[in-house]
């Protein structure tokens, strides 16, 4: 346990990305069987104890530490498994069930997945009371699954694959196939074992992704250009009479779409763009009707899909490329032919639930650049150019995909609350909510943004907004509405959560604008002659 701690503490205090990746690699080399692959579990976001939940955590924290003490420090450090293990009290007059020095990661997992919903929290209490703070920490971090500490799967991933000498694309194909504590894994990265085989299980393939575009410009004869939509990339995997559904960082969201999933029953795997159908978008550019991101965002993230929500936001998938058709694996073929097996895969499925992103006609770059600003109405983000000779390879390939997105939008802001932000930023007021103006002259949010903005820049902002305070709300603070904040967003759209009745897409801090006076900011009337 306290080497998991440690390697927590050192993935927090390090930015360095090779240096995340060493730690990581050194310590999956270093830890036994299975307390290893537990720690990858947790890494990746796989690991799973269904009888302690944060309720659970909440509850045990309330009835040994004093709640107010315990949220005005969670307030202060911005993480509360950090917060717990320093504020936990021991209590040293009871036999110590664990010793901090021994216990093993796998042994922790095992006493709480054993655990009853009841018994959990006596369990997890119990091993707190006989932890120092970094073990408690850790134990923590494993219970909650939010580790928080500058890492994501891929990256965790990749760490595996670098320290065993794998091709971390490769460490993507098995990876949906394995389950914790991942022996069959380390076997193989050992040289123990043979590869784990995916045969006739719907695993996640790692997606071919796109460099952006900037100030390169192509032969339209080497690359055909499609539009880039403006919903969610999706992986189709339908194997061993299963179908799932994966977003583009292998989570399966098939219990969200299950009208799309029910309809997927052919043996293969596609590439394409989760939508909503919606009414006259895209209409003047020869393309099918899709719905705005807003749509979509309805029914993302629930678990449980009512008929009144499906008939409400119809969901279909347009599709981009074709990576398996049936056992037959097309990755090596250039994009021309599997283009070619991609129309003749799509005939065979539900035309309201699927169809093909149609090519650009363009006879040059300029008509593509007319086309590319035209979409700002419509549920596209740009146009992509894909080379004609591609093969379908994971990752970033320079040369290969280029993706043209459409320029952002943007608008004058008035900053009007800022909460501390968490982790790294736990000192710092980082999340910025900014409003504009009525015709009345009220001033009312239209977003909240926590990204956009330098280190410096954070800091200044701070500054200001600890001398510019007017109210204190636990972490938040309203400050004076006097400064500007230019604000980039993808697009806008109605909404009936916010009072301002407007969502931002994307939203981050571009500019702060200290030369504009407040009065100056936009009115929700220009926001609202921008809505999609």
């Amino acid at each position: 346990m306290r080497a998991f701690s440690q390697l927590l503490d050192d993935l927090v205090y390090t930015r360095s990305r090779n240096t995340k990746l060493k730690l990581i690699g050194d310590y999956l080399k270093e830890t036994p069987d299975p307390d290893r692959g537990f720690a990858l579990a947790a890494l990746t976001g796989t690991l799973d104890i269904p009888h302690v939940k944060p309720a659970a955590i909440r509850g045990l924290v309330e009835e040994r530490i004093d709640p107010t003490l315990f949220y005005m420090s969670r307030d202060y450090v911005g993480d509360t498994a950090e917060t717990i293990s320093l504020l936990w009290p021991k209590r040293e007059d009871e036999p110590s069930e664990v010793d901090d020095a021994t216990i093993r990661i796998s042994d922790a997992i095992e006493r709480l997945r054993l655990a009853s919903k009841m018994d959990a929290p006596r369990v997890l209490s119990g091993m707190l009371d006989h932890l120092d703070a970094s073990g408690r920490f850790a134990l923590l971090k494993l219970a909650l699954g939010e580790l928080r500490v500058g890492i994501n799967a891929r990256l965790a991933k990749q760490s595996l694959a670098q320290a065993f000498g794998l091709e971390v694309e490769t460490v993507e194909e098995v990876w949906h196939g394995l389950t914790p504590p991942f022996t069959e894994l380390f076997e193989w990265a050992e040289g123990r074992g043979a590869q784990p085989t995916a045969r006739d299980v719907p695993v996640f393939r790692p997606f071919m992704l796109a460099h952006p575009l900037d100030d390169t410009r192509v032969s339209l004869e080497d690359y055909a250009a499609e539009w880039k939509w403006d919903g969610i990339r999706v992986q189709l995997v339908h194997a061993g009479g299963e179908t799932r559904l994966y977003s583009r960082t292998g989570d399966d969201i098939s219990g969200s779409f299950p009208d799309i999933a029910e309809q997927f029953r052919d043996a293969g795997v596609l590439d394409g763009e989760l939508l909503v159908r919606g009414e006259a978008q895209g209409s003047g550019l020869g393309v099918e009707s899709a719905a705005s991101f807003n749509a979509l965002q309805q029914r993302l993230g629930r678990k449980n899909v009512s008929q009144k929500m499906l008939s409400a936001y119809p969901a279909f998938v347009r599709l981009y490329d074709v990576l398996f058709d049936g056992d037959e694996d097309l990755r090596e073929l250039v994009w021309e032919k599997r283009r070619v097996r991609l129309e003749s895969f799509a005939a065979r499925l539900d035309p309201e639930r699927f169809d093909i992103s149609q090519l650009i006609e363009a006879q040059s770059f300029e008509e593509l650049e007319d086309l590319r600003l035209n979409a700002r109405d419509v549920a596209i983000e740009g146009i992509m150019l894909k080379r004609r000779d591609s093969p379908y390879v994971a990752g970033r390939r320079t040369g290969l995909w280029y993706k043209w997105k459409r320029d952002p939008l943007t608008a004058d802001c008035v900053l009007m609350y800022a909460q501390r932000g968490s982790g790294k930023r736990s000192s710092y007021y980082s999340d910025y909510t900014f409003g504009c103006w009525t015709e009345e002259g009220e001033l009312l949010p239209v977003g909240k943004a926590y990204f956009g903005f330098t280190d410096d820049e954070l800091k200044w902002l701070d500054r200001w907004i600890r001398s510019h305070s007017v109210q204190r709300f636990g972490p938040v603070r309203e400050v004076e509405k006097s400064l500007v904040l230019e604000v980039a967003f993808d697009s806008i759209h109605k909404s009936r959560r916010h009072k301002s009745g407007l969502a931002m897409r994307f939203p981050r801090i571009s500019r702060i604008r200290i030369d504009k006076p407040a009065n100056e900011a936009d009115q929700l009337a220009a926001l609202r002659a921008m809505v999609t």
